[in-house]
This record gives C-alpha cells, sequence and structure tokens, in this order.
C-alpha cells in the first residue's frame, strides 16, 4: 500500500462519516421527542435505538478495535433499551464516538491498517475495519432517514444545492 492510497482512503472514510453524522443529526431533529422510542413493529429499532447502537457499534470496530482500546460494548443493551434518553444526548454520545473515531483515522499507520484482529468473533484488517465502520453507519443512516420520512412525510433536502444530473465525467 502506499502513502498516497493510505490517504486517500482514510480521507475517504473520514468523509463518509462526517456525511452520515450530518445526514442523520439533521433528521433526527425533525422528529418529536415521542417519535425517539417507537418502534415501526416489535421486529424493527427506533431511531433511538439504531443511534445506541450506532454508538455501540462505532465505539467497538473505531475506537476499541482501529483504536487498541478496551472493549466495554454492552449490545444487547443497545437493543433492549425502550426510554430514558433524549435525541439531544444520544446526537451527542454519537458524534462524540465518530469524531474520536475520525481522530484515530488520522493517526493510524500503515501497519495497523494492515494489521488483522478479532473483532466482534470476525478475523477483519485494519481497513475491514474501517470499511465495517463506514458501511454499517451508512445502512443505519439509510434506516434512520427511511423511518423519520415515514413517520414525518418530510423531505430531507439533503442534495438540494447540488445538480445530481451532471454526467460523469
Amino acid at each position: 500500500m502506499t502513502e498516497n492510497f493510505q490517504k486517500e482512503f482514510i480521507d475517504n472514510c473520514i468523509y463518509r462519516l462526517q456525511e452520515n453524522l450530518s445526514k442523520i443529526q439533521k433528521t433526527v431533529n425533525l422528529i418529536d421527542e415521542n417519535l425517539l422510542w417507537q418502534r415501526p413493529n416489535e421486529n424493527s429499532l427506533s431511531i433511538g435505538n439504531q443511534l445506541l447502537h450506532l454508538r455501540g457499534n462505532i465505539e467497538q470496530y473505531g475506537i476499541s478495535s482501529l483504536g487498541n482500546q478496551p472493549d466495554h460494548r454492552e449490545r444487547d443493551l443497545e437493543f433492549e433499551t425502550k426510554e430514558g434518553f433524549e435525541k439531544e444526548y444520544l446526537l451527542q454520545k454519537l458524534e462524540e464516538t465518530i469524531l474520536k473515531t475520525i481522530e484515530i483515522c488520522k493517526s493510524t499507520s500503515l501497519e495497523e491498517l494492515e494489521r488483522v484482529r478479532m473483532v466482534q468473533g470476525y478475523r477483519f484488517s485494519g481497513i475491514g475495519v474501517l470499511i465495517h465502520v463506514v458501511e454499517h453507519l451508512s445502512y443505519h443512516t439509510g434506516q434512520i432517514i427511511f423511518y423519520t420520512k415515514a413517520l414525518t412525510d418530510q423531505q430531507m433536502g439533503f442534495y438540494d444545492a447540488v445538480n445530481l444530473n451532471i454526467k460523469n465525467e
């Protein structure tokens, strides 16, 4: 792996982490507090659970694994919780987790990106860990947006200032 490739990979991961955090913040701020813990059905998660789950997952992969910190995740609580946290608190904690992960990304060495480690019973290199963090955050960001649209019947307007019809060069 070259330094240019390493920098490009890290920069793109950071861009996607920031982009998804921004989308989540904008989206969650559109819902009333009373909708935060509402589940569409018993087999689905509330937006509050999604936020708890994202924080736990990113802490486990991005901070504990990639950052070589102790793993304190209590995964089952992310799904079992039905109330008790306000959206401002949950958004703040998610933001802190993502910003800490970004700082870890910026200082991650080539050796750490290539090193294989066990996370949640899976074997991943640091590259695999970062791909998981970005992909998992993107996946749940989409779920949060979809459910918020269903609850509020609002457009999100993420791309209002961008012409997405421009052809590739």
